[in-house]
């Protein structure tokens, strides 16, 4: 079975070798509503919904296998086509509003030291369609959703084609018409691909995970730097300012001990000279497996006082999810 989601009216009808292109549209008004019950689409034809569900079963390809909830996340582990586990996260701020934080890949491979996704390797890519379908999933669970960060597994720009293709789904006017300026892509820095951003220019967000902005440090973390140092990235993060002319954010995850130091904050101002960005602030998410630690009250103290004195603008971020292993960094769903 494949899925139907992600396909524009257009692409249904050569999928499904419709006779007549309003059926293509038809079917793609209730996609683009998350509706996925081939038999109350009272709007087509009985054969068409008979067939339909003789051929597809359900437009989505995959199932949620487990539902872990918290106050503030609601986490869930989707089963995709192959049998392969994704996860993906309905968020929920204070003020109630709700966001999708979505998968890009099955696993990664950007090796990334303090994360639990990166110690999976990459097994494969996903598809447009499954990116969507996880949206769809949480749409179900919150119909007042709103926003999207590509926070989940794996590296979004390592995955660029099927995840802007699924980003015009979701964002198309006549379909679920979700907000470009809504919509976050966040990498470790990979820098052909935020050129490629630079080149399309979507009005998305762009999120940086910096971590640190020294160089040694960063490459003894993540291994991306040895490729694309902050010298490259920086280059490359002023030409999309140059273009797309929005703020970037730059996510520092603290460790303790690591990078949360008087000179952690310097070169920190060092790298932001120039740029239009705010800092986003999170204290590392415990990860049995890995060998760091969440810094003390007291050490986050003392790295927002250098903050301060530097003049940097920067957010302190509570993680939601941390009680069911949704946080940052934590998603590493088990394969069978």
């Amino acid at each position: 079975m494949s899925s139907l989601f992600a396909l524009n009216p257009e692409e249904l009808v050569t999928k499904l070798k419709l006779e007549k292109k309003f059926q293509g549209k038809q079917i793609y008004a209730h996609l683009v509503k998350g509706d996925t019950d081939f038999a109350l689409m009272s709007d087509l034809s009985k054969a068409l919904r008979e067939r339909l569900i003789e051929e597809f079963h359900s437009p989505l390809s995959s199932q949620v296998i487990d539902k872990s909830e918290s106050d503030s996340a609601t986490k869930l582990a989707i089963r995709l086509e192959d049998h392969k586990v994704i996860e993906c996260v309905l968020l929920t701020d204070g003020e109630g509003r709700k966001t999708a934080c979505l998968s890009s890949q099955v696993g990664c491979a950007m090796g990334c030291k303090f994360c639990k996704t990166g110690t999976m390797g990459l097994i494969r890519n996903l598809e447009a369609y499954e990116i969507v379908e996880q949206f769809i999933h949480l749409l179900k669970l919150a119909p007042e959703l709103t926003h999207i960060v590509f926070m989940g597994m794996g590296e979004p720009l390592a995955n660029f084609g099927q995840v802007i293709k699924a980003i015009g789904f979701i964002h198309d006017p006549k379909g679920i018409n979700i907000s470009l300026r809504r919509i976050t892509i966040s990498t470790c820095g990979l820098v052909p691909g935020i050129q490629k951003l630079s080149e399309i220019n979507l009005p998305i967000r762009l999120a940086i995970s910096l971590v640190s902005a020294d160089n040694h440090t960063r490459s003894s973390l993540m291994k991306v730097n040895e490729a694309f140092p902050l010298q490259e990235l920086k280059a490359s993060l002023l030409n999309y300012q140059h273009i797309a002319d929005k703020r970037i954010t730059l996510e520092y995850c603290m460790l303790k001990g690591i990078n949360t130091d008087e000179q952690a904050a310097k070169d920190l101002s060092y790298f932001m000279h120039g740029l239009d960005a705010v800092v986003n602030l999170i204290a590392w998410n415990p990860i049995e497996e890995l060998n760091y630690e969440t810094p003390s009250v007291q050490e986050i103290d003392f790295f927002t006082n250098q903050l301060d004195k530097l003049h940097l603008h920067y957010t302190l971020r509570y993680s939601k999810g941390r009680d069911i292993s949704g946080a940052c960094g934590q998603l590493a769903a088990k394969q069978d």
